[in-house]
């Protein structure tokens, strides 16, 4: 399966809306209130959400796809911080960063997150910040081997449920060398 990852565009809203849907219900049916899932996806996984958040120049999404065909799997979205810790001129924040299931571990995480890393850098930034549900082990597995250390708490409403989350940051060094402007890359699926 070939993967790619690129900068959506305002025509991608629906793309983001229905994988972002899909990643939120598979990362936490099971974990938290079904309820408070559909709620949540119904009023924030929306493609006028993301169209919005298309249309601010102060925020930056990116889509991974799956070839052929080009459909979604991952997302990551990037914007200003609005998280209850104190912050630094320039620092955003991970507002989201989801990748279907058969393909975690497959490295698409990462890249999404390089990808972000890079506009960090380039915008000044010297810090991501991001929130994690407490209860989310695998992600804060992953958070924890990319270099993200907990740097504070906030309650994080969900459908009209509010749960407890680590405020995680990552400091960022300027890349001495050229980020690759290639960013396709070839996985095999879990099955």
């Amino acid at each position: 399966m070939m993967l790619s990852i690129r900068r959506a565009e305002p025509t991608d809203a629906a793309a983001l809306a229905l994988v972002g849907a899909a990643t939120f219900l598979e990362s936490y049916s099971g974990v938290i209130d079904g309820g408070a899932l559909v709620r949540h996806c119904v009023q924030k996984q929306t493609e006028p959400v993301y169209a919005a958040a298309l249309a601010d120049q102060k925020q930056a999404l990116w889509l991974a796809e799956a070839g052929p065909g080009a459909a979604p799997v991952g997302y990551l979205h990037l914007a200003p911080p609005d998280l209850p810790v104190p912050t630094q001129a320039g620092d955003l924040e991970i507002k989201r960063i989801y990748v279907l299931d058969k393909l975690q571990r497959s490295g698409l995480g990462a890249k999404l997150l390089a990808a972000c890393e890079d506009e960090a850098r380039e915008r000044g930034a010297g810090r991501v910040l991001l929130g994690v549900y407490k209860g989310n082990a695998k992600a804060l597995g992953f958070y924890e081997r990319v270099g993200f250390q907990t740097c504070g708490e906030r309650t994080f409403d969900v459908g009209g449920t509010v749960y407890n989350d680590w405020v995680l940051e990552k400091r960022l060094c300027r890349r001495l060398e050229a980020p690759s402007p290639i960013r396709f890359f070839k996985v095999s699926a879990r099955r």
